[in-house]
């Protein structure tokens, strides 16, 4: 089985070439595909809510899990209209999946909101409604994201302007703001453009007694950006007796498409990811970034909402879903060799959302940390609070992105760190954008960053 994503019809972004046709649904009845029994377990004690951002901020009953659980089952019974007040209450969410860490019921809100906006899409497809003819969502985020090599290119003028500090200048004469509102966003989230290194090679050897095989997934947007945290994933992998393979054919994990309820590229692109990573044979699918690795996990999940009788590619995707795993559960599982170079650093730890509530990976990393000689873990307040970025809703709905970044960096700066770590992407850009309008020079970098310089030997640069 093959499939190219590269074939997507970027002008129709609801679909990629050979994904499968969605089942059809009544006329009006958007999510009507979702199990109904996933509404029922919410019993409304309204737990939730204090560990949703947006309710936290806006204190609205509609912009908290419960609000919306009872917004989009209104909607699957037909009595309500999705209208665009309805709908603003549940594009606002973040999809952070905090809420499913304090539900005492294990109500699968991810499982609700996900498949929600996939069918709220392919109604809006078929009315060709004006999201659909959105150039954002259909040359930014859907043909031009997901493709790593492609966002290299675009980046390129970019890279040469930090360099020659150009993009100071623009910004200082206001040259900037004669972009259009989303590329001035994309540009103040744009970090500063390190050195990535080449391409990983398909293969590196474990150093010292092999004790695993395993495959790296790079991703698009964090393979175009962080490299350099690629690298020093590799290399704290092979510290640890792993063979590391690095598969030319794997391609975006399909999180971009999904979370904005494009589900059959979602769903062509994780066909892709299962060929090429079976072929890897490994023991696990090692990934750094949260919001990927959340994706994959779910594959499973979004091929029995999308093809549930589809038994081979449940059983694909499913196969490769059981194999992934966050590298700092990894490395836990497989027991950390310790490394011994000291870095003398106060350091916090930063939750990603993907990371602590969709996949329940909270204390891994921070005891990974505690194992760097000289390295001070801080605490910060409302540790589990989205920082606001949330893939590209800090592009989407900038307004609530900004007041979460405010309240996450105060947060932050309390404690008074060196460095700020964190797992994912879309966290570190957010992040560093807000320390940059703070105007406060604290570097932020993975997990992984840190202990390779440990294993290395060497010292930590603050610039």
């Amino acid at each position: 089985m093959t499939h190219d994503p590269t074939t997507s019809a970027c002008g129709e972004p609801g679909r990629l070439a050979g994904s499968a046709t969605a089942a059809p649904q009544p006329p009006g009845r958007i999510g009507g595909q979702i199990d109904y029994d996933k509404f029922l377990d919410c019993v409304h004690c309204g737990l939730c809510t204090a560990a949703c951002p947006t309710y936290l901020e806006t204190g609205d009953e509609n912009n908290g899990p419960r609000g919306r659980i009872y917004l989009m089952r209104s909607v699957v019974d037909g009595r309500l209209e999705l209208t665009p007040r309805v709908n603003a209450h549940l594009d606002l969410c973040l999809d952070c999946r905090s809420c499913e860490t304090a539900c005492p019921s294990g109500v699968e809100y991810g499982r609700l909101i996900e498949p929600f906006r996939a069918s709220q899409r392919r109604a809006e497809a078929a009315r060709q409604s004006a999201r659909n003819a959105d150039w954002f969502h259909r040359y930014i985020l859907y043909c031009l994201f997901p493709y790593a090599q492609r966002l290299r290119w675009a980046l390129a003028p970019a890279r040469l302007m930090q360099q020659l500090r150009l993009d100071r200048l623009l910004e200082t004469l206001g040259v900037i703001k004669i972009l259009p509102r989303r590329l001035q966003r994309m540009q103040s989230f744009l970090p500063r453009l390190l050195p990535g290194g080449p391409p990983l090679p398909e293969f590196l050897p474990a150093l010292g007694p092999k004790r695993a095989r395993v495959a790296l997934f790079t991703g698009c947007v964090a393979d175009a950006l962080f490299r350099h945290a690629h690298w020093a994933t590799a290399r704290v992998l092979q510290q640890n007796g792993c063979d590391v393979v690095v598969p030319r054919t794997q391609v975006c994990c399909g999180a971009i498409h999904y979370h904005s309820g494009a589900d059959h590229p979602a769903l062509a692109l994780a066909r892709a990811n299962a060929a090429a990573f079976d072929a890897a044979g490994v023991d696990a699918v090692v990934v750094n970034v949260a919001g990927c690795g959340s994706m994959l996990k779910d594959y499973g999940q979004i091929a029995r909402e999308l093809e549930p009788a589809q038994a081979a590619l449940l059983a694909e995707l499913g196969g490769l879903a059981d194999k992934v795993r966050d590298v700092s559960q990894f490395l836990a599982e497989l027991g950390l060799i310790a490394p011994r170079g000291e870095l003398k650093l106060r350091a916090v730890y930063q939750d990603a959302c993907h990371l602590v509530h969709a996949q329940r990976v909270r204390e891994q990393p921070r005891d990974l940390l505690a194992q760097i000689p000289g390295l001070e873990l801080l605490s910060i307040a409302e540790p589990e609070i989205c920082c606001g970025a949330a893939g590209s809703y800090n592009l989407t709905e900038p307004e609530m992105s900004d007041r979460l970044a405010r309240r996450k960096l105060a947060n932050l700066l309390a404690a008074d760190p060196q460095v700020i770590v964190t797992g994912n992407v879309g966290c570190s850009m957010q992040i560093q954008s807000a320390l940059r309008q703070a105007r406060r020079a604290i570097p932020v970098v993975h997990p992984m960053e840190l202990l390779d310089l440990s294993y290395r030997g060497v010292a930590f640069s603050r610039g």
